[in-house]
């Protein structure tokens, strides 16, 4: 066991050192910043797309046949701009972490961010609106953009006020005059910059720098995470951190969740424009509400399986009282207790369970999809506290709820043997005692 520690400790020092560089820790705090508005416009969305075929019907009696158009119009207020929201919290954060100026650095990163996008539309007659803020790159498609603008920023930002190449103005002056100007020197080098790289990217390419990284990088990222080895790899990343202790979710979905993000959004958007979501053609299946809801609803390792095995079969009280503590909280999908108090990190009994269960709920999960028993998801999001079964029932009607039971079942059956050896271990350490 030492020796497995030892691999562990060796694999993790160099994993953590990237994770917990400034850039990772300022995109993943940054990005947290968006789910408030998506939680909210979720909500709106649902309403308007409710997995009940006769909820249309139903509301186009009471409110007419435009009854979605104001839904829509604040669900598309809110994902629609969310890579506005990703270049602001991820330079605020990256700012604050640093103690400089976060708003005046979130600023210059949204200008920033702005001067690399289009500034225009295409009408359908072939027209060009000129003065415009496309929304289709200011949500999923700008994603990538929004992270590497965010970061750049932050640091040229941070450089130059570290190193004191600023306008400086007596004390006396107030903190807020003399931020702005602080600011104006590192906002002269961003923004020159950022119409340095417009003017290199529409000379050479005839394309804004979010379209050109949205061909180059961010689509191939989107089709590498939407594939089934790529949702098995995330999810055994997850398992094998949270086993050694780490919160591998939060580590792993830092990273990953804005790309899978992007996945849904891309859905919705095929949906709001009058096609159909087609398995195989243009949907995306691996994204976040798959991974969120349902390979590790009821907490990482989908835990819940193992407490309904430790009620059927435990008989060591030590087992007994950990899953009556820790039900309660797995309901609501925190399961900290019976990580650390069974425990399974570092338990060698349950490593392979707590890996092989969340894979199930990947597999079928994705096999429901692909074979048409359930819909590709959608931009609808749930909390995350949201219980299981009421999870999969709000994202995709009664179907989500069976798939999320039928995996509540197969985790019950996978953990049943684990749980029961450890038991026998607990139960023989008692009575020694």
């Amino acid at each position: 066991m030492n020796e497995v520690k030892k691999i562990f400790n060796k694999f993790l020092d160099g994993f953590m050192k990237v994770v917990n560089t400034k850039s990772m820790i300022a995109i993943k705090d940054g990005f947290l910043l968006t789910m408030p508005i998506t939680l909210v416009g979720s909500i709106f969305l649902l309403v308007a797309n409710f997995p009940l075929p006769a909820w249309g019907n139903w509301m186009e009696g009471i409110f007419g046949t435009d009854w979605q158009v104001p839904l829509n119009q604040v669900s598309g207020s809110t994902f629609d701009i969310l890579a506005i929201v990703a270049v602001l919290g991820i330079s605020y954060t990256y700012a604050k972490n640093e103690k400089i100026d976060a708003i005046s650095t979130s600023i210059l990163s949204l200008v920033s961010f702005l001067i690399l996008t289009d500034s225009f539309v295409l009408a359908e007659n072939g027209e060009t609106i000129a003065g415009v803020i496309p929304k289709g790159w200011t949500g999923g498609n700008g994603v990538i953009t929004a992270i590497i603008v965010g970061v750049v920023v932050g640091k040229v930002f941070t450089f130059f006020i570290k190193k004191n190449i600023t306008i400086k103005l007596p004390d006396s002056v107030p903190s807020g005059v003399s931020n702005a100007f602080s600011a104006m020197i590192p906002g002269l080098v961003i923004m020159g910059g950022s119409m340095l790289i417009f003017i290199a990217t529409t000379s050479l390419g005839n394309v804004s720098l979010t379209e050109l990284i949205f061909d180059v990088l961010q689509t191939p990222l989107q089709n590498l995470s939407d594939t089934l080895a790529g949702g098995l790899i995330m999810t055994i990343l997850m398992s094998v951190l949270f086993w050694a202790g780490i919160h591998g979710p939060n580590i792993v979905m830092g990273i990953m969740g804005p790309i899978l993000t992007a996945n849904s959004l891309a859905n919705t958007q095929i949906l709001e424009s009058g096609q159909d979501l087609i398995v195989g053609d243009n949907a995306k299946i691996m994204t976040i509400q798959l991974i969120d809801v349902f390979a590790k609803f009821g907490g990482q390792g989908i835990t819940i399986g193992l407490l309904i095995a430790a009620f059927m079969v435990a008989k060591s009280s030590r087992i007994k009282e950990i899953s009556k503590l820790s039900l309660t909280p797995s309901l609501f999908n925190i399961n900290e207790p019976i990580i650390y108090g069974l425990p399974i990190v570092f338990n060698p009994i349950m490593l392979l369970p707590f890996v092989l269960v969340p894979l199930t709920g990947v597999l079928i999960t994705y096999g429901a999809i692909i074979t048409g028993f359930m819909p590709p998801f959608t931009a609808v999001s749930v909390p995350w506290t949201t219980p299981p079964l009421i999870s999969g029932f709000i994202l995709a009607g009664w179907q989500g709820l069976v798939v999320q039971l039928v995996i509540i079942v197969a985790a019950t059956a996978i953990y049943f043997p684990f749980v029961k050896k450890l038991d026998s271990q607990y139960v023989s350490e008692e009575n020694v005692i």
